[in-house]
């Protein structure tokens, strides 16, 4: 019984047989090649049988194993390793059909291979999960086939594993390097121009070209005979919190990702900035109900808390509570903080329903409302307005991104700031943004 559920037929021993069909018919004009027909027909089958004899001739004849990450990065390419290993004596040629997680939804996927005999071969391979969760992998199945290529035998190698996938890491780890490194310019993080004073002061040092004239420390120049400026250091212990929004608009899709898995990455992102910087960071998640609320801190577990909580954060499918937001912040963060909300308003009219929320809460905090461009607005807005359809559909998009910019002027007018961002630009306009009221010093 497994024998026959290994076996398959070759796609060249169908084109040889229908070959062979044309030729048997042929012969009936042409006698003569009637026993040229037969001939070949034998050794076909011959060679089949062969064929079939090497490829069973070992009960496992192609192994393999498969190298998983412990965790995957939700949104980011990652890297998965295969190893096989041929026990034949000859070189097999191989398709590899990987039992990929549903979640994935890969379904004309495969790699050919040329297995070594004896020797071991490695394929790497990059997958880019979109939601969060438990991935279950299946068995690895390998397609080999001889040189004749008649027939082919299906292994069935490897075995089932589950990795889980968490927010973006490797985007935290990216970003986290560079500000260790001062590199965060090269990704569009901008160098904020210092405004006043409002640092800790750290040490005297040498001047050095570039340095801010008005720093220098004349006492210390004197004694020293050589220039020397202060320095000071960013104000720290400051609360920096991520107020997620669970609610059925931020469900809504791009490039593969939720929104909501968007605001998680970017929240996990700018924590990590937040503790390089010595201040402290939290995280509230909500819609109709509130979700987890951690405390903003500085420990160094604070991290490893939030990447767990925001791993096991759900979209809802309710309309967001923003009293209910509203009531809890009152409660539990008592010291004025920066608070990032991202949400997704689509309308004025959607905003000034929660506007009230909004102003309560930036009287005792200094609040930034993060919601999202509608791309796909955009496009529509670009397209060739020749038809009336194309009209109606340019004059809607233009009424939605206009209203998108009237938010801003309303948030602006009571004195809440506001981020307007593309999905994918979200970690450096929030970044950008974070670290320009830490230059302001306006917490």
């Amino acid at each position: 019984m497994r024998f026959f559920k290994e076996l398959y037929l070759s796609t060249r021993l169908l084109i040889v047989m229908v070959s062979m069909a044309v030729l048997f018919a042929i012969s009936f004009a042409y006698p003569v090649l009637f026993a040229f027909c037969k001939s070949a027909l034998y050794l076909i089958f011959l060679m089949l049988f062969l064929d079939v004899l090497l490829l069973f001739s070992k009960k496992e004849g192609i192994t393999s194993f498969r190298v998983l990450p412990e965790r995957l990065s939700n949104g980011d390419e990652n890297e998965i390793e295969v190893v096989f290993k041929n026990n034949f004596n000859f070189g097999v040629f191989a398709t590899v059909l990987e039992e990929f997680p549903v979640q994935l939804q890969l379904r004309e996927f495969d790699f050919s291979l040329r297995l070594k005999p004896k020797k071991e071969t490695s394929l790497t391979y990059l997958l880019t999960p979109t939601l969060r969760g438990e991935y279950e992998f299946g068995l690895t199945n390998v397609i080999g086939r001889t040189f004749l290529g008649l027939a082919e035998r299906r292994f069935f190698t490897g075995k089932s594993e589950v990795v889980r996938v968490y927010p973006s890491f490797l985007q935290m780890k990216k970003y986290s390097l560079l500000a260790f490194s001062n590199n965060l310019q090269e990704i569009g993080i901008k160098k904020v121009r210092r405004i006043g004073h409002n640092k800790e002061f750290e040490q005297i040092r040498d001047y050095v070209s570039g340095d801010d004239i008005r720093l220098v420390n004349w006492k210390a120049t004197a004694r020293r005979n050589s220039l020397m400026v202060n320095q000071y250091q960013d104000e720290r212990s400051q609360q920096v919190y991520c107020l997620i929004d669970k609610g059925r608009n931020m469900k809504m899709p791009f490039n593969g990702l939720s929104l909501v898995d968007y605001a998680i990455n970017a929240s996990l992102v700018l924590s990590n900035i937040t503790i390089q910087k010595q201040d402290k960071a939290g995280l509230i998640t909500f819609s109709d109900k509130i979700g987890a609320i951690l405390s903003a801190s500085g420990r160094p577990t604070q991290m490893n808390l939030i990447q767990e909580t925001l791993y096991n954060q759900k979209t809802r499918y309710q309309e967001a509570d923003f009293g209910r937001l509203y009531r809890n912040i009152k409660w539990n963060i008592k010291r004025r903080s920066l608070l990032l909300l991202f949400t997704n308003f689509e309308s004025i009219v959607g905003l000034q329903r929660q506007l009230k929320y909004l102003r309560s809460i930036a009287k005792d905090h200094l609040l930034v409302v993060v919601f999202f461009k509608n791309s796909e607005l955009h496009e529509v807005q670009k397209e060739s307005k020749n038809t009336l359809t194309g009209v109606y559909e340019h004059t809607i998009a233009e009424k939605y991104l206009l209203e998108q910019e009237l938010i801003v002027k309303e948030l602006r007018k009571y004195g809440i700031q506001s981020i307007l961002t593309e999905p994918e630009n979200l970690t450096v306009n929030t970044i950008n943004k974070y670290l320009e009221i830490k230059g302001r010093g306006l917490v």
